[in-house]
């Protein structure tokens, strides 16, 4: 028999401008993504991935010392703790994007995996951290992941989260294919003008190239006060060939739904043998600073 996962995504726009107190601003956005998750457990998803600090707005729009307010640690934080409980209600995989505190000072932009029955799992720290003009000011905030490109046998599927800026990295989507990831989740913030051109290339490619099935997330709508750009959604699962499966609109909440048959990461990996085929003795250069090798100089 197929072996297939019902997937979702959940995707928003932030209900609270950010001047209001954070406290009003985390809890407005865990409620309404509590609403949605209701909604994705009704349509039976079996494995759900939130946005990239999926309970506020994209703070990183400005540098302010406030936003450290927003950090908990994982996984004794209130909303790992809540998101256990909300996983095992619902008999549901979730990838639960958060600001994490490590000690104080030490913070990373982190996604906590929660399994089936509540468990957690373990989590992921973005590695590829962006200083990007204008109003992508992540280094203030972000230290680099330390924890490197860990897939997680869940209930349902073997799942791997590359987040973001991740994204433009193909070195850490190869890992995490070479890890067993079967659906790679990547949570993202992302604006038209930026990036939208790439977001329906790079992450297909990845798929193609490692042979899995990738759900790819971005927020919707505009962040006041910020307006750095607006955030386009079209968050959606492209499958092991490289097709978009299934995909929300730009400028609305959504949740994206999609049955995802892992039987084909197999049919595809057995015509296209890229792993059987690659050259690791050849990549040394990949690991150097600059790329060049000794025969350059």
């Amino acid at each position: 028999m197929p072996r297939v996962v019902r997937c979702g995504l959940i995707q928003v726009a932030t209900p609270l401008d950010a001047d209001r107190p954070l406290s009003k601003i985390k809890e407005a956005m865990i409620a309404k993504h509590l609403k949605l998750i209701e909604r994705a457990a009704a349509k039976k998803v079996q494995v759900l991935g939130l946005q990239e600090l999926f309970y506020g707005p994209y703070f990183c729009a400005e540098q302010n010392v406030r936003w450290y307010e927003m950090t908990e640690p994982v996984p004794e934080g209130s909303t790992v703790k809540l998101m256990q409980k909300v996983a095992a209600k619902h008999r549901m995989v979730i990838v639960v994007p958060v600001y994490e505190e490590e000690m104080p000072g030490l913070f990373f932009n982190t996604a906590a995996v929660i399994d089936a029955d509540g468990k957690y799992l373990g989590k992921y720290r973005k590695h590829h951290i962006p200083h990007v003009h204008p109003g992508f000011w992540e280094k203030f905030y972000f230290t680099p992941g330390d924890l490197g490109y860990p897939v997680f046998t869940t209930k349902y599927a073997r799942v791997g989260v590359y987040i973001c800026y991740d994204r433009h990295f193909p070195e850490g989507a190869r890992i995490l294919g070479l890890n067993g990831a079967e659906v790679v989740f990547n949570p993202s913030a992302t604006v038209a003008g930026l990036s939208e051109y790439l977001w329906e290339l790079e992450q297909p490619a990845h798929a193609v190239a490692n042979g899995y099935f990738v759900g790819a997330i971005n927020r919707v709508g505009r962040e006041k006060p910020w307006n750095i750009g607006e955030f386009y959604g079209k968050s959606y699962f492209c499958n092991p060939r490289g097709k978009i499966v299934a995909q929300a609109s730009r400028d609305k909440d959504e949740l994206v739904v999609a049955d995802l048959d892992l039987d084909m990461i197999i049919e595809v990996r057995r015509t296209w043998q890229f792993f059987r085929d690659r050259r690791p003795e050849t990549y040394g250069q990949l690991t150097a600073q600059t790329g060049r090798s000794a025969a350059a100089d």
